[in-house]
């Protein structure tokens, strides 16, 4: 099993625990980095995210993930806080951050605006995204960008 599919089997299982622990679930990635796997588990929190809070969700999430075994090949656990410039991955994150601070990245250049470029996140479907610049609206589709993050200045 890999991809979306592990991704939303593995959320089913350790949201509750994070949850349980007073912290909400920010994001999870299943990802290979040269012959390494990485289940990337991100948590979040209105106080912020402490190492303390990383160790116990791991403790937490270790044994029911072993014990339900939805991944078939080797992997490491990381579990840590989306960070300042937080990926904007879901799209509760769009409607949260409505408003706020962004950068983009693009697969290819946009026309006028480059590969990268900030502006104000002003509003997002689940395909589409449209950024206020100083150059005027940008609007894409979400599947062209390779990221959309906070401006570390928001926060």
């Amino acid at each position: 099993m890999a991809g979306k599919n592990t991704v939303k089997v593995v959320w089913e299982i350790v949201e509750p625990y994070v949850e349980k622990l007073g912290l909400q679930m920010w994001d999870i990635q299943f990802v290979k980095e040269g012959t390494m796997w990485y289940l990337r588990i991100f948590i979040d929190s209105e106080n912020g995210i402490t190492v303390e809070d990383c160790e116990n969700v791991s403790r937490a999430i270790d044994e029911p993930l072993d014990i339900a075994d939805p991944i078939d090949k080797s992997y490491t656990l990381e579990v840590s806080s989306p960070g300042i410039e937080r990926e904007l991955t879901r799209e509760e994150h769009f409607e949260q951050f409505m408003g706020a601070d962004v950068m983009v990245k693009m697969i290819r250049p946009l026309p006028e605006i480059g590969k990268e470029f900030k502006g104000v996140l002003k509003s997002a479907t689940k395909n589409t995204c449209t950024v206020e610049t100083p150059q005027g609206d940008v609007t894409f589709n979400l599947k062209e960008s390779v990221w959309v993050k906070l401006d570390d200045f928001y926060f």
